[in-house]
């Protein structure tokens, strides 16, 4: 049996290993398809273990504007403030972005 997008990208985030939210992020550009940037962002959402939530923070950092767009969502969920004041200092995210809760 196939796997659904939301069934791969979910076990992906909940094996939360940087490898794995790699290879979600990696499907996370301007030409995704929204239903899927939504099955995406379901899936980031849990993310739970250390190494997974350190490499949502480096996208937060050093990814692309739309993985930093999905990555501050993730954040702001997680009430992670300051990291998400952080990227806002530095220019990586604009104030919409950082502030709207």
């Amino acid at each position: 049996m196939k796997q659904t997008k939301l069934q791969k990208y979910t076990q992906l985030a909940q094996k939360g290993t940087k490898k794995s939210i790699e290879k979600i992020m990696k499907n996370l550009t301007t030409n995704t398809p929204i239903a899927e940037t939504k099955i995406i962002d379901y899936a980031l959402s849990r993310i739970e273990n250390p190494e997974g939530i350190q490499t949502m923070q480096h996208y937060l950092f050093q990814g692309t504007q739309i993985q930093r767009n999905y990555a501050t969502l993730y954040f702001l969920r997680k009430e992670e403030y300051t990291l998400i004041q952080e990227a806002y200092e530095q220019g990586l995210i604009d104030a919409r972005q950082a502030f709207s809760r």
